[in-house]
């Protein structure tokens, strides 16, 4: 499914680290940052989560509210927000219902092998639930500049 800047974006139902449910729907009203990164802990993904923590202030004044979205479990997003003191949910997108949803699992290749995974993709999404941006080369260590600036 192609998704398209102006049509709603995919709602979903998914679990963040505490194993609450989380809907994209529940933040109507507010701008949401939805990024997709490929895993907790590894330079890139820590990179962006600690520039988007620490623009929190800003963000929270354009009205935005931050969602990050992996594969990994709920215990190492756990993990992850403790270490680095994130003020936002993570999604455990541990069957890739939200990624198929968004089109952020695909075939990827590395080192001339091939397999599945996530192509790191923030969607900005307006308050209404429509898609505002979406921002496939992201910049890990100026990511909040970039959504800022979209």
């Amino acid at each position: 499914m192609m998704l398209e800047i102006g049509k709603p974006a995919p709602d979903f139902v998914a679990k963040d680290q505490n194993g609450e449910q989380i809907t994209l729907s529940q933040f109507k009203g507010k701008k949401v940052i939805l990024y997709f990164y490929p895993r907790d802990n590894t330079p890139g993904c820590t990179a962006q989560a600690c520039d988007l923590r620490d623009h929190q202030t800003e963000l929270n004044a354009s009205n935005y509210v931050v969602i990050g979205v992996s594969t990994d479990s709920e215990s190492k997003h756990r993990n992850f927000i403790e270490k680095y003191d994130l003020p936002f949910p993570l999604i455990a997108d541990t069957e890739n219902a939200v990624h198929e949803l968004y089109g952020t699992w695909q075939l990827k290749k590395n080192y001339g092998k091939e397999y599945m995974g996530t192509v790191r993709t923030t969607f900005v999404i307006d308050e209404d639930g429509n898609l505002e941006s979406i921002i496939e080369k992201v910049k890990t260590k100026e990511h909040s500049a970039q959504i800022l600036g979209a």
